[in-house]
């Protein structure tokens, strides 16, 4: 019996080991693919045994990543597709860089998600409607990029968000009535969608907390 538990603890362990081993080789293809001008990814290197020992990575008991604190690292390349292998990420925190081209699909995949927090960078594209399935998710920040299209109204499944800021981008259409929902109805206290080519008007209430909902409806007026 004890030998039985010893061997099923070992194959535990050795499990979480290959997980671990894939989540440190994924983050170290995207620094590959990064320009790192301040070099905060010195520490993200193949000889570690895993990538909870380096900087700006936290992980769980499990030593399954929890966290990449990466805001206003002076990074800038690409996001990719492959983030959403870190089927345990709570934590996306990668404002203020020059992050550019489009926001992965993917991502809709990071289940536990409870921060994403990509503001203040250079992504350009749709928000994909992929977000919409990310039901953990409080925080969505994304102002302040060069995003188009519209707003996808899955994003009014997100029942446990509660700051949505999407202003300073070149998004357009109406303001879907699922989002607007959610801070009549449920937990969004801030939702911010100023500085956009949006369609129609909805006034500024702070009926639920703090809610800023100034929509411009002449596209020729944007300042």
């Amino acid at each position: 019996m004890i030998s039985r538990v010893l061997l099923c603890f070992l194959f535990a362990v050795a499990i979480a080991s290959v997980d671990c081993n894939l989540e440190g080789d994924m983050l170290y293809s995207w620094k590959t693919i990064l320009v790192d001008s301040h070099n905060v990814l010195a520490s993200w290197n193949q000889t570690s045994p895993t990538p909870c020992l380096w900087f700006h990575v936290t992980c769980n008991a499990e030593s399954m990543v929890t966290r990449v604190d990466l805001g206003n690292a002076g990074l800038s390349g690409p996001l990719i597709p492959a983030l959403a292998n870190l089927t345990n990420l709570q934590y996306l925190e990668l404002y203020q860089n020059k992050f550019y081209g489009s926001i992965p699909l993917e991502l809709g995949h990071l289940k536990k998600l409870i921060s994403m927090d990509l503001y203040r960078n250079q992504l350009s594209g749709p928000i994909p409607e992929t977000l919409g399935h990310l039901n953990s998710l409080k925080f969505l920040r994304v102002s302040h990029n060069n995003l188009t299209g519209a707003i996808p109204s899955s994003l009014g499944n997100l029942t446990s968000l509660q700051i949505l800021t999407l202003n300073k981008n070149s998004i357009t259409g109406a303001l879907p009535l699922e989002v607007i929902e959610l801070v009549r109805f449920g937990n969004l206290s801030v939702l911010d969608v100023s500085n956009n080519l949006l369609a129609g008007t909805v006034h500024s209430t702070n009926s639920s907390g703090f809610a800023v909902t100034k929509i411009i409806q002449d596209p020729k007026a944007q300042n």
